[in-house]
Parts: structure tokens; C-alpha cells; sequence
């Protein structure tokens, strides 16, 4: 426990009320995880707090929590409550201050969560969070329909603590999942894209195939259930469109941006579905479809700009093949962009394994050799880009272009002739007049 925490905890026993630090807290520290935050429950109430410590604010004072600043570090109190009728799957529409902690502990989504610590009593663990955690079980506090109906979003966190510790969810709960999952059309779309994407940087980001099973990705991205439903029959290809989205997911890094891309990246192969007359599955145009279904998601789901434009180009190009040349690979670069082409190096080493063995070593093959043309380029210093490139708009203007689409034309002309001999990018070739007359203004 920090130093911190015990000074709170002290200062609050001195002044002769309960206080241990409760919850993820608790859980972390058993498993031998750094806990990223404090919290403390206790029996004061939320006045009592503020007038125990110099520096509070009223982070949630309606529900009984007052934040306590030491420094620059902030640790949320909460008064030991008893919740009343939630009304929007969500919050309670009031709180009860009680003075029983095992009344607090009950209103807790999962066992594991609903333990409390200090140093004077040791571990208070009254609905067996203890043997849950080694026996690596997911549980709901009490009965599981009421927890969930409380708050459906425990559900998506029940799927993601299955995620980050690798715990199996009990029978009951799943039970109640599978019952319930519908309400979480009534969640925000901010809150459910942060469990979506805790689900999948996780160690485990194939629990989301629990998600599935459980309906939950029925309600909160129906576009997947598709995929599920949808087989891949081609020699390229051993899984469902959706279990080779889930095993390529498997197979990058826990990046937020790579990750939602593999789950983007074929989402557009349920509608543009052909077969053969022999029975061989296509998918023309999967690339583009995949881009329009993972913006529609994206912008559904909340998310940032930057991380909409980014994952989209990326589903766009994630299927782009190119030799390993020099010219190939700059080209690419030009047209993926310099921030997000490394990325299609993961990119491609995820899909590839999520397919069949078909060709699978040739395919390896041929992305190592990309990634080391890439570093020759970049340790070449080659022009990939017009921020690059050794002339602008300005030098044309002097030369007497006008400003306009003409100009913008011209310098797309050389940027493309550096693309294929980077030894063009200077000043006297570029403006060299005769040239810029027969190649350039044309």
C-alpha cells in the first residue's frame, strides 16, 4: 500500500471511523499487479471527509465520493452506501449512507472485486473473492440477473476481466449474460468502446469469441455476428470470416490501433460474398466495404478522429500486395502514408496466420523482405513524400507557375518520378528548365 493510502487510512481510524482500501485495488495486489488506482471505502460520511483533510473535491458527492489530494495524486473515498432502484441499467437514482461494510460490498459487480484491506484487521473477503481468484473464476457478487440489471455494463466487464486475468466466467453468470445482453443497447457508446477496447489489448483478446457466445456482440457490433456466420471455402483460407478475424487479432501486438484494425479488417466479406460453381468462396471488393462498415463503427462506437482515420486507412490497405523493390515499396509508403505503413507489416504478419498454411511460408517470405527494403529506404533518407521532397511550391512560383491546381499538378509529376529514382530528388534536376518544360508542365 502506498505511503499515501496509509495516511488517509490513519487519519481517518484516528478520528475513530472504519476505512480499508477496497476493490480493484485489493484484487491487483493479490495477483502481484501494480495497481493503477486507490480507492478507499469507509463509514465516514462524505462531510466528515472534508473536514479530516485540507484538500477534497467533489468528484461524485452525490453518490458519496469525495476525492482526496496529497500532492498531486488523488484517491476517491466513498462512504459506505447501499444503492436504490436503478432506473437506467446504469446509476442508482439514490444512495443510502449505511454504516455495514458487508451492505456496501454487496452492491459490487464480481467477488474478486469486493474484498477491503487494512493493516489492522488484514483482508476482509465476506463472499469468497479469495478462492475465486485461485480458482481463476469470474463471479458475480450475490445473484447475477440482479447485478446486471443494476448495471448492464458489467457484462462487457465480466467478458474483459475474463480478458486480462485469463479467468473462465462462472456457469451462472454467463447464464445471466445470455439473458440480459440485450440491455445493453441502453449503455453509452463512449462506455461500451472503453470495454471494447480493454477486451481487446488484453493479453487474451480472443475472449472475444466469449462475447460472442454470450450475445453480447450481437447488440454492440452485430457486424461481427455476421462474420461468424460466414465460411470461407478457398484454399487460402481454414477458418470463418469472423474465427480468422478473432485469430489474426491473436496474432499482432497489443496496440490499440492494430488491434481495432484486425477486427475491422474484414468485416465487409459478409456482403460481398460470392461463390464459384465448384463451391470457391470470393470476396471482390471486401476492402472497400470493410472501410465503410469500420467507419460506420468507429463513429458509432465514439471514437476519437485520428484513431477513425488511421484504423480506416489501414482496413483500406490492410490486403495491398506489392514486390519487395525499392520503387514498390516507396510507392506504398506514398500512397498508405508514413505514419501508418510500418503498421502494415503487423498487419499483414496477423492476416497471414489467420489463414490457411497455403503458400503461408512464400507469403512470410515476402513481407521480411518488404520490411527490409523499408529500412533501406528510410536509412537511405529517400523522398516518400511532397514534405520531402527537394523542391516546392515556392520555387515554382519564383520560376513564374501560378498558384492553383497547375502547381499542385507539377509537383505531384516530380514527386512521382523521385518515387521511382529517389537520385532525382534535388534542386538541379528538378528545376532544371528544359525538363520541368518537356516532363513537369506538360
Amino acid at each position: 500500500m502506498p505511503e499515501n493510502c496509509k495516511i488517509i487510512l490513519d487519519t481517518i481510524h484516528n478520528a475513530g471511523y472504519e476505512a480499508y482500501i477496497v476493490g480493484g485495488c485489493v484484487r491487483d495486489a493479490l495477483l502481484g499487479i501494480e495497481p493503477k488506482d486507490w480507492d478507499i471505502t469507509t463509514n465516514a460520511t462524505p462531510s466528515d471527509i472534508k473536514q479530516l483533510f485540507k484538500r477534497t473535491i467533489d468528484t461524485g458527492i452525490e453518490h458519496g465520493t469525495v476525492t482526496v489530494m496529497i500532492g498531486k495524486q488523488g484517491y476517491e473515498i466513498t462512504t459506505y452506501r447501499i444503492d436504490g432502484k436503478y432506473e437506467d441499467h446504469r446509476h442508482p437514482r439514490e444512495v443510502t449512507f449505511t454504516r455495514d461494510l458487508t451492505e456496501d460490498m454487496k452492491r459490487r459487480d464480481f467477488t474478486i472485486n469486493a474484498m477491503a484491506y487494512n493493516e489492522e484487521e488484514g483482508l476482509i473477503d465476506r463472499f469468497g473473492g479469495i478462492k475465486d481468484l485461485k480458482d481463476h473464476i469470474i463471479r458475480c457478487v450475490g445473484n447475477p440477473l440482479e447485478r446486471f440489471s443494476e448495471d448492464a455494463l458489467r457484462m462487457m466487464r465480466a467478458v474483459r476481466f475474463s480478458a486480462q486475468l485469463d479467468y473462465e466466467i462462472e456457469q451462472g453468470t454467463r447464464e445471466a449474460i445470455k439473458e440480459l445482453a440485450d440491455s445493453l443497447k441502453k449503455i453509452s457508446a463512449e462506455r461500451i468502446q472503453q470495454e471494447l477496447v480493454k477486451l481487446l489489448v488484453s493479453d487474451n483478446p480472443g475472449r472475444l469469441r466469449c462475447a460472442y457466445e454470450l450475445g453480447i456482440t450481437k447488440i454492440i457490433l452485430p457486424e461481427f455476428d455476421a462474420c461468424m456466420e460466414t465460411r470461407q471455402e478457398n484454399i487460402h483460407h481454414r477458418y470463418s470470416v469472423g474465427e480468422h478475424i478473432v485469430v489474426s487479432i491473436e496474432n499482432v501486438r497489443a496496440d490499440r490501433i492494430l488491434r481495432l484494425t484486425m477486427l475491422m479488417h474484414d468485416l465487409g466479406k459478409p456482403s460481398t460474398l460470392s461463390t464459384d460453381e465448384d463451391g470457391t468462396t470470393h470476396f471482390y471488393g471486401h476492402e472497400e466495404k470493410s472501410t465503410q462498415i469500420a467507419r460506420d463503427i468507429l463513429k458509432r462506437l465514439k471514437f476519437d478522429r485520428d484513431t477513425t482515420d488511421r484504423v480506416c486507412n489501414l482496413v483500406r490497405y490492410h490486403d495491398v500486395r506489392f514486390p519487395a523493390t525499392g520503387k514498390s515499396v516507396r510507392r506504398a509508403i506514398h500512397m498508405i502514408g508514413e505514419r501508418d505503413f510500418p503498421y502494415l507489416f503487423d498487419i499483414r504478419y496477423a492476416d497471414t496466420m489467420a489463414q490457411s498454411e497455403y503458400m503461408r511460408d512464400e507469403k512470410l517470405k515476402l513481407i521480411e523482405d518488404c520490411r527490409r527494403v523499408y529500412q533501406q529506404v528510410l536509412d537511405n533518407g529517400d523522398c516518400v513524400s511532397l514534405r520531402t521532397l527537394a523542391v516546392g511550391g515556392r520555387d515554382l512560383i519564383e520560376l513564374g507557375v501560378k498558384p492553383g491546381k497547375k502547381l499542385g499538378e507539377i509537383l505531384d509529376k516530380m514527386l512521382k518520378d523521385v518515387l521511382d529514382e529517389p537520385g532525382h530528388n534535388t534542386r538541379e534536376y528538378l528545376l532544371d528548365k528544359d525538363r520541368l518544360n518537356k516532363r513537369f508542365m506538360k
